[in-house]
């Protein structure tokens, strides 16, 4: 398709309520930029949006991330010109062109292509805020990660690993359990029951410092039972839906457990934490310390098949759209 066009939402539903249609690109603003997208990421965020488990306005663009290059910049504008490739994040990049502000674009490496940046902006940024802000990760400590090949968990493991902790991860197959290993956990748990028991008895007893769990409702409470006196329990997803409300005192029967349910965008309010958090995952990307893991390509017109890809849990890595 060569007419621009966008994924837009008139209601909620199933992936079938993404629709194509053609549209003509707002002209950049004081301050902001228009980009020719190269491709944007998919996200299960994304599908919280479609079902309306998190409410939004219609008509509605999904999308949190993408890439491509500057294809116009508005009044004001110094940093970036015309041709510059760049990703970023913003709402509505189901898209072939995006406009926003320029502050939030970030200005790729020549050595990362715009396809790898949309694929792991926003989860290499998540996994960023998970290891490095919102709970610092010491080395000689030891992290249970649940869904450790999705997009975020492809991440969070190599980049645990390399900063010194060991890995304990849970997923759903023998063959991601093989791809967890190779990403760089010690430890793999097949199959969601029983967990706990079985990182006890990884641990000696003791139990893991910090869970990080995306599945939600089906693998809070072995995350809880799972961790060590004072240890961090993460919930950062909803994949199998919701956490069921938890009361205070399930804290204190764990041994003083801290519990939050973070969100990336409050660690990256201003440009200067989204550079300084960029600067840290561009270069892990270009260490080799982490990868793009595209495991799967889709039309950006194919979103509906792309939001089933995802919700069914037969995807790995990353998904990105392409227009």
């Amino acid at each position: 398709m060569t007419q621009p066009y966008r994924i837009q939402m008139h209601e909620t539903g199933g992936p079938d309520v993404l629709k194509v249609e053609d549209f003509i690109p707002r002209k950049p603003g004081p301050g902001e930029v228009t980009v020719r997208q190269s491709a944007a990421g998919l996200n299960f965020i994304d599908t919280y949006h479609r079902t309306g488990l998190y409410p939004v306005k219609f008509p509605f663009t999904p999308g949190q991330e993408g890439a491509g290059a500057v294809q116009e910049v508005g009044e004001g504008v110094t940093h970036l010109k015309p041709g510059d490739k760049v990703a970023y994040l913003g709402s509505g990049t189901y898209t072939t062109h995006f406009t926003g502000p320029a502050d939030r674009m970030i200005l790729l490496p020549d050595e990362i292509l715009p396809q790898d940046a949309a694929a792991v902006l926003l989860k290499g940024l998540t996994a960023w805020a998970l290891l490095f802000e919102i709970r610092p990760l010491q080395a000689g400590e030891t992290i249970l990660v649940w869904a450790p090949v999705g997009g975020v968990g492809s991440l969070l493991v190599p980049w645990a690993a390399s900063l010194g902790a060991r890995v304990i991860a849970v997923t759903s197959t023998e063959a991601k359990a093989e791809k967890a290993k190779a990403l760089g956990a010690s430890d793999v748990i097949v199959g969601y029951e029983g967990v706990a028991a079985k990182v006890k008895e990884l641990t000696g007893g003791r139990g893991v410092d910090v869970a990080y769990d995306s599945v939600g409702k089906i693998s809070a409470e072995e995350s809880l039972s799972s961790l060590r006196p004072r240890g961090w329990f993460v919930t950062y997803g909803n994949a199998s839906g919701p956490v069921d409300p938890i009361p205070p005192g399930r804290l204190t029967q764990g041994g003083s457990l801290i519990m939050t349910r973070p969100s990336l965008f409050n660690f990256i309010p201003d440009a200067d934490s989204l550079t300084r958090g960029a600067g840290l995952l561009f270069s892990a990307l270009k260490s080799g310390t982490i990868h793009a893991d595209i495991g799967q390509r889709f039309p950006l017109s194919e979103a509906a098949k792309a939001h089933e890809a995802i919700e069914s849990g037969t995807t790995t890595g990353a998904t990105v759209l392409v227009p």
